[in-house]
């Protein structure tokens, strides 16, 4: 039953990332028909919209590391879930991290969807955080790449959380005073 329930996720979460990837490229790559002032228009809705998918994922990842006695259990099916969501709504930041405009509304979209846990004080510091995992881990980023463009399985999006369990623990422990 858990190989079902492997297989029914992953296969869930490749077409969710699909899905984000399409719509990033709709926006950087507008149609023969749109200007480029109509893609400009859209960006940041791209942005808030990837920073609220990051902010719901960190604050499922965070409740679920306080449950886990502020521990961040890369074996954990749900973890494994919020962690491939958190970099498939992270994937513009590999690319715009220098873009003050784009940081700052992916950073609102965070602000708005994680209910609190990011907020005007720290969310500098927390794109910051997730700026820095998705730059140090392009290997990571690759691999899963690689995995979505072939069959993709369960265990090579676990490999993914347990290689980005680092990062997530020091932004989650960033939180432990909520």
């Amino acid at each position: 039953m858990k190989k079902v329930i492997f297989a029914v996720a992953a296969a869930m979460l490749m077409t969710g990332c699909g899905m984000m990837k399409r719509t990033t490229v709709s926006v950087d790559q507008p149609a023969n028909n749109t200007t480029a002032t109509t893609a400009t228009t859209a960006a940041p809705a791209t942005a808030a919209s990837a920073g609220q998918g990051a902010g719901t994922a960190l604050l499922n990842l965070y409740n679920q590391y306080k449950a886990d006695g502020n521990k961040y259990d890369y074996k954990n099916m749900q973890n494994i879930l919020n962690t491939v969501s958190l970099i498939a709504n992270c994937e513009g930041l590999k690319s715009n991290y220098k873009d003050k405009t784009y940081l700052k509304d992916f950073g609102k979209g965070m602000i708005a969807s994680s209910l609190g846990l990011v907020t005007q004080d720290n969310v500098e510091s927390v794109t910051g955080g997730l700026v820095d995992m998705i730059k140090s881990n392009e290997k990571v980023q690759e691999t899963k790449t690689a995995a979505q463009n072939t069959a993709g399985t369960a265990a090579s999006y676990a490999s993914t959380a347990a290689q980005y369990a680092g990062a997530l623990s020091t932004i989650l422990g960033a939180f432990s005073g909520k």
